[in-house]
């Protein structure tokens, strides 16, 4: 497993833009599909986006597309998700998650890691 520890989050008002990242330790993280889910307050957790560790696809919720943006920098062991046009239904504590090796699924029962969260709040 790796631990993992998302920043970035606060509050921004609608319209604005907030990145988060998601700094792991433990190896290897080049390996791993990386992801980021959310959940709003009385409602389930609901993925985001993800990365595969191979590069080779990249997912977003139709709820983000063309807002939101994943990214990773293996070297720096760190997964990104810009947020931009933030909406109130965007409100949600955020959790980065990382798969076990080389497992390209982004069900969330694959990923074995998860971070505290970290909370986006964007007010109207």
């Amino acid at each position: 497993q790796v631990q993992l520890v998302e920043s970035g989050g606060g509050l921004v008002q609608t319209g604005g833009s907030l990145r988060l990242s998601c700094a792991a330790s433990g190896r290897p993280f080049s390996t791993r599909t990386m992801a980021w889910f959310r959940q709003a307050p009385g409602k389930e957790r609901e993925f985001v986006a993800a990365h595969t560790w191979s590069g080779r696809n990249i997912y977003y919720a139709d709820s983000v597309k063309g807002r939101f943006t994943i990214s990773r920098d293996n070297a720096k062991n760190t997964v990104y998700l810009q947020m931009n046009s933030l909406k109130p239904e965007d409100t949600a504590v955020y959790y980065c998650a990382a798969s076990r090796p080389y497992t390209d699924s982004v069900l969330e029962t694959t990923f074995a890691s998860w971070g505290q969260g970290t909370q986006v709040t964007v007010s109207s």
